[in-house]
């Protein structure tokens, strides 16, 4: 349905993320992927969403040389916890020092999708609340080294072993957490 109303757009992934992929290839869209390099900083006056929201359309900066049938798509999560934005981790101290700081408490999963045309740029975001159990300093470490999560925000993946052990419930969108609200990518595209 979504590759026939969109059959006249090249449609770009800046994702090196093996699971936006997936979502785009499990949503039958046909897409290319790009990945150009951008330093992820943000204003330290930003909180929450506007992060997000930020670095999503940070990262769609850098492409200026869209063609005139191309839909960018740029995302970008973070998980926020006690008023602080947790990105991913730096090593293995740091992930265990991340996953001691969200055991036993809710987090919330903020991710912003922004897409981006030679004539416009749309940005829609989510937020998803995830309660932990109380986690164990062996799960922790058991979790790091048979998963290996540096390349997720809050240093888990809810799709890994973690996920099943440790979290106690969630408001709002499963797929968000693991890092595209892909109901929303959907009723965006929809629309081209």
């Amino acid at each position: 349905m979504l590759s026939t109303k969109l059959k006249n757009y090249s449609i770009i992934l800046a994702s090196g993320s093996p699971r936006r992929q997936q979502f785009l290839k499990d949503l039958g869209i046909d897409y290319t992927i790009k990945l150009r390099e951008v330093e992820e900083i943000y204003p330290s006056t930003l909180k929450g969403v506007e992060i997000t929201d930020y670095l999503a359309e940070l990262k769609s900066s850098s492409f200026d040389d869209l063609k005139k049938n191309e839909i960018l798509i740029t995302s970008d999560t973070i998980v926020w916890l006690e008023n602080k934005a947790i990105g991913k981790p730096k090593d293995r101290k740091d992930a265990i020092n991340i996953l001691k700081s969200i055991s036993g408490k809710k987090h919330e999963v903020m991710t912003s999708i922004c897409l981006k045309t030679i004539d416009s740029i749309k940005i829609v975001n989510d937020i998803t609340q995830v309660y932990f159990k109380i986690l164990t300093q062996e799960e922790i470490e058991y979790y790091l080294d048979t998963f290996e999560p540096y390349d997720k925000a809050g240093a888990y993946g809810i799709q890994d072993w973690i996920g099943y052990i440790g979290v106690e419930k969630i408001e709002g969108s499963f797929f968000n957490v693991m890092g595209l609200p892909v109901h929303k990518l959907y009723t965006e595209l929809l629309k081209f």
